[in-house]
């Protein structure tokens, strides 16, 4: 039997509904299938930044979101105890810097744009075995639950975004490398009757706080310790939580006043690693092919790009432009040189290693400038491109014009 789609996607949540939107709108017949049925929630991270916000609206699919209930994040404040730093109205050509859609609107979103693109989706399928002719991956076996009966398909390509321990690339034998143990242990939920209007990450004694609206007019509350804590965390989860919000009074004081809307929910098998995303017949995307630790929120932007990534790598190599492997391997080339300097950034963040000293002497200058302050979201948020900030005779400028005013300031005290 030949091949019936062009491409199979495996799992249909962001990575995946993404690649099978991408791809049928380039033209192309695509499978999506995924065990769970949709919308549906998942215990997931859900704050979307960096360049995650930009792409949905290029897609056309930032207004669809916002339209679920999920307020733009337009501030961003950083407090460490010793420093709180905080950006103010970061918007840019109509989009804010973050936003904090709920899993299962923010997914839903993505499968209907595939759907509406092109893509056949099957929920409730669960795959069970992969076809295999000659060392390539040509198809599924799956079991549709909603029907109760199984299924084979074929396709040119099958990927997947079956999340950190897909079974594909297990079975496909895709290589791990800079792999590095679960560092962190994390649990969150979420509050009514909150004020808040954007992200807040609070850091204190190797514990991480972070905040945002959502929808529902809910405010979700997560809470990250060293992965060695995971035992005595979990002993008495409500209180250590509470214990671990209290360290950022202004914070606790307004969880406190609060009403918890839903039951805490929790996450600790969080290894780190990049996967070879490609073999013969197959290709990876999302956390399948590359997981990280939360304590950035990287995953679901870079989820996103990823995405775009393979569906360029696919549309040139089964259109014939470029050999099928070859545009594969750009892919992970491509795939890596964007992931590496955040991902080796979050490792060090997730072991809650103190920030280097030039970092915070930059930080404490912006305290009282707030339109540099501005600047230096938006360009750590890569609004603006980051260069335009972050370079030797901006930041020395900042630093210099903060000395000069405290000296300043002590002057006009001693006199």
């Amino acid at each position: 039997m030949g091949q019936v789609y062009d491409a199979i996607v495996v799992g249909a949540r962001c990575a995946g509904a993404s690649t099978a939107m991408l791809l049928a709108r380039k033209g192309f017949k695509v499978l999506l299938v995924d065990r769970s049925t949709f919308p549906g929630e998942i215990p997931h991270g859900h704050f979307i930044h960096r360049h995650g916000p930009r792409r949905l609206q290029k897609w056309g699919l930032l207004e669809r979101i916002v339209a679920t209930g999920c307020p733009p994040s337009t501030t961003f404040t950083i407090d460490t105890g010793e420093i709180r730093l905080s950006g103010k109205d970061l918007v840019l050509d109509g989009v804010a810097f973050g936003y904090g859609p709920r899993r299962g609107a923010l997914d839903w979103v993505l499968v209907e744009a595939a759907m509406e693109a092109g893509a056949e989706f099957r929920a409730g399928c669960a795959v069970q075995d992969y076809l295999i002719e000659e060392n390539c991956i040509v198809g599924i076996r799956a079991a549709d639950r909603t029907q109760d009966l199984s299924f084979e398909e074929r396709a040119a390509i099958v990927v997947g975004a079956d999340g950190r321990g897909s079974r594909l690339a297990r079975i496909a034998g895709a290589v791990e490398y800079e792999s590095v143990p679960t560092l962190t242990c994390w649990l969150f939920s979420y509050w009514s009757d909150i004020p808040m209007s954007g992200l807040e990450v609070y850091v204190r004694h190797k514990r991480t706080i972070f905040a945002f609206p959502t929808n529902g007019g809910l405010f979700a509350v997560f809470v990250g310790w060293p992965i060695g804590e995971q035992s005595v965390v979990q002993s008495d989860v409500e209180r250590h939580f509470l214990a671990a919000v209290d360290l950022a009074p202004e914070l606790a004081a307004r969880v406190r006043a609060g009403r918890r809307a839903e039951r805490f929910l929790g996450a600790a098998n969080l290894p780190n690693f990049l996967r070879k995303p490609y073999g013969l017949g197959w290709a990876l995307v999302g956390d399948a092919g590359c997981h990280k630790d939360p304590y950035m929120a990287l995953g679901i932007c870079d989820a996103l790009r990823d995405a775009e990534l393979l569906a360029a790598a696919i549309d040139e190599g089964l259109s014939g432009r470029r050999p099928l492997e070859s545009a594969l391997s750009e892919y992970e080339r491509r795939r890596n040189n964007a992931t590496m300097p955040d991902y080796r950034r979050n490792l060090d963040r997730a072991e809650f290693k103190p920030p280097p000293q030039e970092e915070l002497r930059l930080q404490r200058a912006l305290i009282d400038d707030q339109e540099a302050a501005n600047r230096f979201f938006m360009a750590y948020e890569e609004m603006i491109p980051p260069e335009s900030f972050f370079n030797p005779d901006n930041v020395r400028a900042i630093v210099e014009r903060h000395d000069k005013g405290r000296q300043d300031a002590l002057a006009g005290m001693e006199a």
